[in-house]
């Protein structure tokens, strides 16, 4: 390839990139009072928004539906450039598709577990608030701090587990091994 194509190539790679991060990039306003923004009831203190004016991310001041889940008064919600749920920081433990997802911390939501969503509001990943059976699997409650892994359980967009660290003995694997599971 000439040295004049690779330049061209190049160029329009990097053009691309800069043009992406700008699309992304998001600043913060203040709200002195709760306010209604793109349908979610973002409650006074910060907001942030993209650079094309959509919002991505604010504390909640009722409960709202956020995709599959009923996220709690005082969590923050983060949503994709186009709008779509990205996760969750939850007020305190709450129930997603049947699964109690850890919340809050003593620091507040923002210092808490994530609870991640696809874009069509499926859940993908929660920090489990205890040991639970999910889905016949005995997985372990945690996250970050909770099972030394950080990944918590995840879940396939069908809502089928995907993975857990084991609480006990199953399907041949060992307690405290990543138990797998295709879709």
């Amino acid at each position: 390839m000439n040295k004049n194509v690779l330049f061209v190539l190049l160029l329009c790679g990097l053009q691309s990139a800069a043009y992406a991060q700008i699309q992304t990039q998001s600043h913060r306003k203040t709200l002195d009072q709760p306010t209604e923004i793109q349908g979610y009831p973002c409650d006074k203190g910060y907001a942030w928004f993209y650079a094309a004016g959509r919002l991505q991310r604010c504390l909640v001041s009722r409960e709202i539906a956020f995709g599959e889940a009923k996220v709690p008064v005082g969590s923050i919600v983060e949503l994709l450039p186009d709008g779509m749920p990205k996760y969750a920081m939850l007020s305190h433990e709450a129930p997603v598709a049947g699964i109690l997802c850890m919340g809050g911390s003593w620091l507040g939501p923002g210092e808490g577990a994530t609870t991640a969503f696809y874009p069509s509001g499926k859940l993908k990943q929660c920090f489990l608030a205890g040991d639970q059976t999910v889905q016949g699997v005995p997985c372990m409650k945690g996250g970050i701090l909770g099972d030394g892994t950080g990944s918590g359980a995840e879940f396939h967009e069908n809502g089928k587990l995907k993975s857990c660290k084991l609480t006990k003995d199953f399907g041949g694997q060992r307690k405290g091994e990543r138990f797998l599971q295709t879709p």
